[in-house]
């Protein structure tokens, strides 16, 4: 999974997760500044995130998206759904994802609906806990959905080459 995925030749929409205003107090008064999370996807098994931070909403957005096309990643998927249950970590963030019957939907919270609905993903179970922080939350669930295994890779480097219904 080090392959590195090359933005240009993908077809790539942007969803903006969360903006924040950050004030940093100095002699003179407050210096404000914004951060910006931000979910790019393909809807067929690509999906980044990345947090950019500027003096303005629009540079924030921009520099997000530009942080999250480097940190592209592709997902095993199967028919609509993830392969198999995964848990993930990251911060104080914990993350399930379940794969759900066709037909199930996206069951997640805001910041798992972007992600995984960018990546294209139509039936999903989650449940996240601990640390409700979106930051950590979208890192929780792209860390969760890149440790995906894909069933016939890994049967191939088992050795096995049994018929496989995925």
């Amino acid at each position: 999974m080090n392959e590195r995925i090359n933005p240009e030749e993908l077809n790539l929409t942007e969803t903006l997760v969360h903006i924040r205003r950050v004030a940093k107090t100095v002699s003179g008064g407050r210096k404000l500044s914004f951060s910006a999370l931000m979910v790019v996807g393909d809807n067929q098994g690509h999906v980044g995130s990345g947090l950019g931070k500027g003096k303005e909403i629009p540079v924030a957005i921009r520099k997000g998206a530009a942080v999250a096309r480097k940190n592209l990643i592709r997902v095993p998927m199967n028919g609509s759904t993830i392969t198999h249950e995964i848990v993930s970590k990251f911060g104080a963030t914990k993350i399930l994802l379940k794969p759900a019957a066709p037909g199930t939907g996206v069951i997640a919270g805001k910041a798992v609906r972007a992600v995984v609905e960018s990546a294209g993903i139509r039936d999903i179970l989650s449940k996240s806990q601990g640390s409700p922080n979106p930051i950590n939350v979208v890192q929780a669930t792209i860390r969760a959905l890149s440790e995906l295994k894909d069933p016939k890779e890994e049967l191939a480097k088992r050795g096995k080459e049994k018929n496989l219904n995925v």
